[in-house]
């Protein structure tokens, strides 16, 4: 029953506003134009904006595609804030300065699709949005395995859409679903931003044992024992165990640790292969947020109390304090223990 003076939205015809056009953003934006929405979009970038509005094409990502011509790209971030429904795919580092100081209407629904925690607070977005305006209550997040190389190819994909008001999960879900994409609701916001976040440092782990050729065996391994500590650190934090199993957990884990497209397992494959980290940084061409959320992960852990074996052991390899062969054998040789 959708309470009194709220209303799904209308599949059809909603201006939203797109805070970042990298890799996800720019795949974003143009799915949601082709849904019917009218997409007012702003980057950091200001070669990009030029490019979209002079081209049509994002000239850093997706520069093969022409983007849906209901794509109007900004100079002015103000222009963004001001539409009723506000979509960050910004790097979670930038929050705090984009955020700074901006105010925006208090019935605008924010959608966090970002798949990292704020370096300063260690918060997730939603969580960092709840803190810095608190009288917003339209707060979600949208998340799953989808890589927005397919999601700007119109290839299905099946995702999540999160809230603990369950009318603004359904809307989020009509403002996304289409004939190539299928969106699940969850009451568990919480726990869909964790899976998205932690499975990147597992995902990276896993490119590490790749990288090294130690076969498909240590593979299935890391990535069953990476989705126990990554739910036992989301559970510790307040979200369900059963969303850690659905598809913002367990199924973006599977993908991103097992699909060379991933960013987060490239930099995983290339430092087990023995290049050093500031190489892959600088020719890595986007974001990789395990390489900054390792760190954040071990210090929740920390505060919660939660083991989490390999998430340490990436953590100690990225800070150079171990080999990315001795980040493995420093699992493998832990203490025996119980599966559960």
């Amino acid at each position: 029953m959708i309470p009194a003076g709220r209303t799904v939205a209308s599949k059809r015809g909603v201006s939203i506003g797109v805070l970042g056009l990298g890799n996800w953003g720019t795949a974003l934006s143009d799915h949601l134009a082709r849904n019917g929405h009218h997409v007012v979009c702003w980057d950091r970038d200001a070669a990009v904006i030029q490019s979209v509005r002079n081209h049509g094409k994002n000239s850093r990502y997706h520069s093969e595609f022409t983007l849906h011509e209901d794509l109007q790209p900004v100079d002015d971030p103000d222009t963004v804030f001001q539409q009723p429904v506000l979509l960050l795919t910004i790097p979670s580092k930038a929050l705090e300065e984009v955020f700074k100081s901006r105010e925006m209407p208090q019935d605008t629904m924010i959608i966090s699709a970002i798949k990292g925690l704020e370096p300063h607070t260690l918060l997730t977005p939603l969580q960092f949005m709840h803190k810095r305006y608190p009288m917003h209550e339209r707060l979600a997040v949208f998340s799953g395995p989808s890589f927005s190389s397919d999601v700007i190819r119109r290839r299905p994909a099946g995702v999540v859409a999160a809230s603990r008001d369950g009318v603004v999960a359904r809307e989020v879900s009509e403002l996304f679903r289409g004939d190539t994409m299928r969106v699940y609701l969850s009451s568990d916001p919480l726990g869909v931003e964790l899976g998205g976040i932690l499975k990147n440092v597992i995902a990276l782990a896993v490119g590490v044992s790749d990288g090294l050729d130690l076969g498909d065996s240590a593979r299935a391994a890391l990535i069953t024992r990476g989705l126990a500590e990554m739910t036992r650190l989301a559970v510790a934090m307040g979200a369900q165990e059963k969303t850690l199993f659905g598809l913002s957990g367990m199924g973006d884990l599977i993908m991103t640790a097992t699909c060379d497209r991933s960013r987060n397992r490239t930099v995983g494959l290339r430092l087990g292969r023995g290049e050093p980290l500031e190489d892959i940084l600088r020719t890595l061409g986007s974001t990789a947020e395990a390489v900054g959320t390792t760190q954040l992960v071990m210090q929740l852990a920390e505060e919660h109390q939660v083991e989490m074996p390999i998430a340490e052991a990436a953590s100690a390899m990225l800070a150079g304090e171990v080999s990315p062969s001795d980040m493995i054998q420093r699992f493998i040789s832990r203490p025996t223990k119980s599966e559960f």
